[in-house]
């Protein structure tokens, strides 16, 4: 029925209007409808926060409404479970609530079980309504629910010519792009649970890599992450001295076993080594990644150079692209030029979902590559 498509389509605005500020939970939304009248809405806001369906029935309280008997359309099944928050199935059969319609089931297993609580209880329950949106919504946390394998990103800010880096920076600063386009890569960055790069990119650049947004305090700082197969970890970077956010050191076997002391130390300076198996004398990626996703990085952002941004893209290990485009021209003022390693990748790869937006002069281009949810 359209109106029943119109109501869900309403809840999964309200739940694009969460993401950025609840991950790693879900982006979820939730209408109630009684006698063809829309009588309360909410969403989740705030990682930790109350959850939609909550609020929908705070909203119903405030608009002077009963709830009892009425239909509510939410974007992902309720939980049946308490952490942060009370069970919010518990919510709904208090509510009288006589109807559930869900876009798509909870794929954890700790939080699934709210459409049976629900049937139990005796309230009516449908299911699939725009089920595809919804996980194309939060398809971040279906990945890492269904594979155990973070969702992964790869972001960089280049030239018109395909260069990443100058060569000899002006006085302005190095960085290729502007202002406003730095400032959403901050807020990406918030986004994640983790950011990795490669120990060249360290020792050239010295970042941060922590979350930087004006009035806005980072409670959970994405974990920093260092592919550096030999550990040439430079002991004075910011990853060590600036400790706003952990900081985690991928190494390999070999190298680990080799260099036990110098692990130690790295260890006693709050800054942790993990070792992997290696491939072609690197880190292995996909051990990379299964580790990662063992330690609840839902969503990884890889800030790096050309060449471990192409091995992530050759090996098919990445999910969503982003390109910031700075109007400039480098020539041989520039450096780090991203095609010549692309020609790893042996077959071509298309975007989907494409999204164009600018900042001043800057052209941002970001799209998803092929997943299966």
């Amino acid at each position: 029925m359209q109106a029943d498509i119109d109501y869900m389509q309403l809840a999964l605005e309200l739940a694009r209007r969460g993401l950025g500020n609840v991950e790693p939970n879900p982006a979820v939304g939730c209408v109630i409808v009684k006698n063809g009248e829309i009588i309360g809405q909410g969403l989740h806001e705030k990682f930790g926060g109350p959850h939609a369906e909550i609020n929908a029935l705070s909203d119903c309280q405030k608009n002077g409404q009963n709830p009892a008997g009425a239909t509510m359309y939410v974007t992902l099944e309720p939980c049946s479970h308490t952490r942060k928050t009370p069970p919010c199935t518990q919510a709904v059969i208090k509510a009288g609530i006589k109807k559930v319609i869900i876009a798509s089931k909870d794929p954890t297993k700790l939080a699934s079980g709210g459409i049976q609580q629900l049937k139990e209880a005796g309230v009516k329950v449908e299911t699939g309504l725009c089920r595809e949106q919804a996980e194309q919504l939060n398809a971040p946390f279906y990945k890492h629910a269904r594979t155990g394998l973070p969702w992964v990103i790869v972001k960089w800010a280049q030239s018109i010519d395909g260069k990443l880096a100058w060569r000899n920076p002006p006085k302005t600063g190095h960085w290729i792009s502007n202002e406003k386009s730095r400032a959403d890569v901050h807020r990406l960055r918030k986004k994640v649970q983790g950011i990795l790069t490669g120990i060249d990119t360290v020792i050239a650049d010295n970042p941060k890599l922590t979350v930087r947004i004006e009035g806005q305090p980072i409670d959970r700082p994405p974990l920093r992450i260092v592919l550096d197969s030999k550990l040439r970890m430079p002991w004075d970077c910011r990853l060590i001295t600036v400790p706003d956010a952990p900081t985690l050191i991928v190494t390999t076997i070999q190298t680990a076993q080799a260099e036990f002391q110098l692990v130690e130390k790295f260890k006693d300076a709050g800054v942790e080594v993990f070792a992997v198996p290696p491939k072609n004398e690197h880190c292995d990626l996909k051990a990379v990644l299964t580790e990662l996703g063992k330690r609840g990085i839902q969503q990884l952002l890889i800030e790096a150079g050309p060449r471990l941004i192409s091995q992530f893209l050759a090996q098919n290990l990445v999910n969503e692209v982003r390109i910031y485009i700075a109007p400039i021209i480098l020539g041989q003022n520039g450096t780090a030029d991203i095609s010549a390693p692309m020609s790893a990748i042996v077959s071509h790869q298309k975007l989907k979902n494409i999204q164009i937006k600018t900042f001043d002069n800057d052209i941002c281009i970001s799209g998803l590559l092929e997943f299966k949810l």
